[in-house]
């Protein structure tokens, strides 16, 4: 930054507008063919793309690994070791979306033989996709992918060098994509991965993680399942074994199941760490609606009139009251854009016209101005009566 003088200084803009209008002045006439900021943005964000599965494999007994490559055969987007892709599934004539997790690493995106990995275990009973991904999802099948999502990654101007993170079950996938790339020499800092698993013979990704050769690495796996033969850590992943291995000032990355984030932040407020210093990846959608304060118990088994309004069209469907209105247009085949489904990112922002609702409250990722206005993200909002609501045309 050039420094001229206090009067220069604070006369810059005029300056800079007459630069301006000169510039314009003496433009060609010709369009502009090529766009350097324009082509950047489309490297780094392109959008929806065609995936093929080019490979799937066990990653333990209750879970696999898919690779995916794109079906033109080009590089797959730039991303981040944490983030998450949005994948859509056809299934039964219906469009359904979920987000995972990238396993892989964002360098073994990048060059000849690009591809990303997931890592998605068999459900117990509440995700079919889940189980689709398990037992049906085969190699050679398409689906539509978009990456590079979500804000859960390191960042050097807010997180420390020394990152700890608390993973449990397949929450091990971010980690292990920031692992790979710490190893790779892509990232310089040092990660201490805590991770909870139930059986020793059930942990998701442990060959891969074993394999991991370096300093600035560390796993340390904790056991809640009744395994004599077990000689390391046992139980859950409290306040004593997350201080046990933190360095001074640690980052903490918390990434599992919905019971363990709870869990999570109670054994974290025992170490009095401050909130700056705690990043939560996106919370998924609510399990169990009925069980947050302020949910009208009595209504958990109705079902009301969905009435969606889409540009002239307009449908009625049915939407049950303990499920989100993403889920209702699916199971309807009304097709709106997601990609976390935790009420973050916004892109099934949807304008409430009439009706009662609620928002789960830890998924409330609106803006103000969209709560004044009755905006809601529909992955996180459930019915209490009859609505009427209007969605983007897709």
């Amino acid at each position: 930054m050039n420094y001229y003088g206090f009067l220069q200084d604070v006369g810059g803009a005029s300056r800079v507008t007459k630069m301006r209008r000169e510039a314009i002045e003496n433009a060609s006439v010709f369009p502009v063919k090529y766009d350097a900021i324009a082509e950047t943005a489309k490297a780094w964000h392109p959008g929806k793309l065609r995936l093929v599965v080019k490979e799937i494999r066990q990653a333990s007994p209750t879970a696999k690994t898919v690779r995916f490559v794109r079906k033109d055969g080009g590089e797959l987007p730039y991303f981040y070791a944490g983030q998450f892709i949005s994948l859509e599934f056809e299934i039964d004539g219906k469009t359904v979306s979920r987000p995972y997790s990238i396993s892989s690493a964002p360098f073994e995106a990048r060059g000849e033989g690009s591809f990303a990995e997931i890592t998605v275990r068999r459900s117990k009973g509440d995700g079919f996709i889940a189980d689709y991904i398990n037992d049906k999802l085969k190699p050679g099948d398409e689906v539509t992918g978009n990456m590079g999502l979500g804000q859960f990654y390191w960042e050097p101007l807010r997180d420390s060098k020394h990152v700890v993170a608390l993973a449990g079950g397949t929450g091990i996938t971010p980690f292990a994509s920031m692992a790979k790339e710490i190893a790779a020499g892509k990232l310089d800092y040092d990660l201490t991965i805590i991770f909870g698993s139930v059986s020793a013979d059930d942990i998701i990704l442990k060959d891969e993680l074993d394999r991991i050769k370096c300093d600035k690495v560390k796993i340390v796996h904790v056991l809640s399942g009744d395994d004599p033969s077990w000689q390391g850590e046992r139980g859950f992943i409290t306040a004593d074994i997350i201080k046990k291995y933190s360095a001074k000032d640690s980052t903490y990355f918390i990434c599992g199941p919905q019971a363990m984030y709870r869990f999570m932040r109670e054994e974290l407020k025992k170490l009095d760490i401050p909130a700056r210093r705690v990043r939560f990846e996106v919370f998924g959608q609510a399990r169990d609606i009925t069980a947050y304060d302020g949910y009208p118990a009595e209504k958990a088994g109705e079902t009301f009139s969905l009435t969606v309004k889409r540009g002239i069209a307009e449908d009625v469907i049915p939407a049950r009251a303990c499920e989100s209105l993403v889920t209702a247009f699916e199971r309807a085949g009304i097709k709106i854009d997601t990609a976390c489904r935790s009420g973050e990112c916004g892109f099934c922002r949807t304008k409430v016209l009439s009706g009662e609702y609620f928002v789960c409250p830890e998924n409330d990722g609106r803006r103000a101005a969209d709560k004044d206005f009755n905006y809601v993200h529909a992955c996180s909002c459930y019915p209490l009566s009859d609505m009427t609501v209007r969605i983007p045309i897709e």
